[in-house]
């Protein structure tokens, strides 16, 4: 996939002089990309719009039956109308539109894995990403940290006839291809499946909602190649008022960062006003959330430190029960936000929280990079396995899970239970507890780089002024503070 990535990122630089700037061309890839393995799969498309017709002109001829083609698809009843809404020919030069077409017949997709378009769409965004490109935020979550959550999470259909899972910041849509995934693997490939069972599972079980219509694509794209026909909303999940549906798992990852976070939403339903959008997501999915349902979310550090993620966060262990938190090794989201620390927050709506298990999957563990040190599965195994097979989790757990004595891959005491007043006592700031010394940041040969050790400053700087913020408060108001 790399070498591939490569050559289409190559062919991108060309492309470049005709004008055709990077998201264009990355978009244009994806329409030709779908194409192409719906015609490997079979997948349905209208004769004068598929692969065969459109890869087998030249000339004139290509350009305008290539930009006829993609007006005819948005028109096309159904997810293939909604893939392909608004969709334009960026191409004005035939022989490039040729070359593109011949780089991808070089390849037969759908042998090189179920979710290898996405990983051209976001192998080509951390080309821009690596080359300070303009418009190169966007970075998507691991797919190891993806099917770890889902094998935790146990996102499972057949366990009731109106089991829905969500993304409510779906990106490309990597959480719900592994949910899908995850059900495959279950039943051997949709085998044990009855066909009533089957038939709601590819049309009513999974959604999303995504802000940026590029992503949505495909994700639209990857579920429908699997046989999927989701239903993924285009808008603004914070800002916008949410619909009525209601799940049973949520699995999700909302965007970091703080842009357009100034404005305060405007949501009867979010208990706390704040600009935070994680934290609004937070707020979101409680609401979003059947009760009984359970939600799996990833957050970066400051959103368990800062003084409103304790109000949210105490919201959140009223109202549900926050068993597990898993505290991700630094560099995990290499190379699009090398410095960002984050967690996993994993509960279940419904009964309050009475102990918080925290995992350290972090301390004393080298940085990720991208290619000496890449995040693997065997990050995770021993979190799973901690984890239990309870996906509300329930399973009988012990810290010895993670002996101190371990010489595992991470090495041992990594587990910890923490009681309600524990957390209470820290004003629900779960990123206060931390029990393992990190030796690693003795050894200047495993220090983070300079952008993480900045991020770590500013984070500290901005707990540190949120505390004096609050002191200040306090004095103002006339009250006395402890010391």
């Amino acid at each position: 996939m790399s070498d591939i990535v490569q050559k289409l990122w190559g062919f991108c630089h060309t492309l470049r002089h005709d004008g055709v700037d990077y998201g264009d061309y990355i978009e244009q890839i994806t329409y030709l990309l779908f194409l192409k393995m719906a015609d490997e799969r079979g997948v349905e498309v209208p004769k004068s719009c598929d692969w065969p017709s459109i890869a087998g002109k030249s000339g004139t001829a290509l350009v305008e039956d290539y930009s006829d083609a993609l007006r005819a698809l948005g028109k096309q009843p159904g997810i293939l109308g909604e893939i392909y809404a608004k969709s334009q020919n960026r191409f004005n030069n035939p022989v490039n539109l040729k070359r593109l077409i011949g780089l991808i017949n070089e390849t037969h997709w759908t042998s090189l894995g179920v979710d290898v378009k996405a990983q051209a769409y976001e192998g080509l965004l951390e080309k821009a990403a690596s080359e300070g490109k303009k418009g190169a935020g966007q970075y998507f979550t691991p797919r190891v940290l993806i099917q770890s959550i889902v094998r935790c999470m146990q996102p499972d259909p057949r366990k009731a006839s109106d089991f829905t899972v969500s993304d409510p910041a779906c990106g490309t849509g990597g959480f719900l291809v592994a949910a899908y995934e995850w059900l495959m693997e279950q039943t051997g490939d949709g085998a044990k499946l009855e066909r009533d069972v089957a038939r709601r599972i590819r049309k009513k079980v999974y959604h999303g909602q995504e802000l940026v219509e590029r992503p949505r694509r495909l994700a639209l794209m990857n579920l429908y190649l699997h046989g999927i026909e989701p239903t993924i909303r285009l808008g603004d999940t914070i800002y916008e008022a949410p619909a009525s549906d209601r799940f049973d798992c949520v699995l999700t990852n909302p965007p970091f960062g703080t842009k357009g976070a100034n404005q305060l939403p405007n949501r009867e339903d979010f208990t706390v006003e704040t600009s935070n959008k994680q934290l609004n997501f937070m707020q979101h999915i409680l609401t979003v959330l059947k009760p009984g349902g359970r939600a799996a979310v990833v957050l970066p550090d400051n959103c368990l430190f800062a003084d409103q993620a304790g109000e949210v966060f105490k919201i959140v262990a009223e109202d549900c029960d926050l068993h597990t938190v898993l505290r991700l090794p630094r560099g995990t989201f290499t190379p699009y936000s090398q410095g960002v620390k984050a967690n996993v927050v994993f509960f279940t709506k419904g009964a309050p929280t009475n102990k918080v298990w925290i995992y350290d999957a972090r301390s004393n563990v080298p940085g990720i990079t991208k290619k000496d040190r890449p995040l693997t599965a065997e990050h995770f195994a021993e979190f799973e396995k901690c984890f239990g097979a309870d996906p509300n989790g329930r399973a009988k757990r012990k810290e010895s899970d993670s002996p101190s004595s371990s010489k595992g891959y991470l090495g041992g005491d990594r587990w910890r239970s923490f009681s309600i007043k524990d957390v209470e006592a820290r004003d629900f700031k779960l990123d206060s507890f931390k029990w393992l010394k990190d030796d690693s940041l003795k050894d200047a040969d495993e220090l983070p780089p300079p952008e993480e050790l900045a991020a770590d400053a500013i984070g500290e700087l901005e707990s540190a002024a949120e505390e004096l913020n609050a002191v200040l408060a306090l004095l103002e108001n006339g009250t006395e503070v402890q010391a």
